[in-house]
């Protein structure tokens, strides 16, 4: 038995993504942010494994929804005690919590299975522009919602060095 790896961990490293929320509609930037959790950015895409990246959004307080969203949009949630249910308007969400707007909103557009609580973990959400530590890990920032036309992946991953444990060897490079 072989024991070269191949390439199909290569192919589900994971990446960190930054966006800035800034001036961006809530529901087109929910949408991509979900699909780069869910992995269908990438060129091999497994829906039973999770392959999504890392996502990092900031200026989550200058995101701006469409219509009149801002004067009907109620988030509820429910102590589970009676008459339990408690309902907070878009602009107060937007006061107290503006992170929590993103977060309801990218977990609308998960599916709904098993997995969905993992990728919304992968979800790091900051008020301000300042996101911390975890701007040292960032390798794609996106400002328009779209990856760029030349963003491969693999390309990135291969010029990476391979860790393996110590029984397995890597397969020799051939250069010509």
């Amino acid at each position: 038995m072989s024991q070269a790896v191949g390439n199909t961990a290569l192919a589900y490293a994971r990446v960190w993504h930054q966006v800035d929320a800034s001036e961006r509609v809530l529901g087109k930037l929910a949408e991509r942010i979900a699909l780069v959790l869910m992995g269908k950015h990438k060129p091999i895409y497994n829906p039973s494994v999770d392959c999504g990246d890392y996502v990092i959004v900031t200026n989550c307080k200058r995101i701006r929804v469409s219509g009149r969203k801002d004067q009907e949009l109620l988030y509820r949630k429910h102590t589970m005690y009676p008459g339990g249910l408690k309902e907070t308007p878009y602009k107060d969400m937007m006061v107290k919590k503006p992170e929590e707007i993103i977060r309801h909103a990218v977990s609308g557009m998960l599916p709904k299975n098993k997995l969905r609580d993992r990728r919304l973990e992968r979800l790091r959400i900051f008020p301000g522009s300042h996101s911390g530590i975890l701007n040292a890990n960032v390798v794609r920032s996106w400002h328009d919602g779209t990856l760029p036309q030349d963003w491969n992946p693999t390309q990135f991953v291969k010029d990476a060095p391979r860790i393996l444990p110590a029984k397995y060897r890597d397969r020799p490079q051939h250069t010509p």
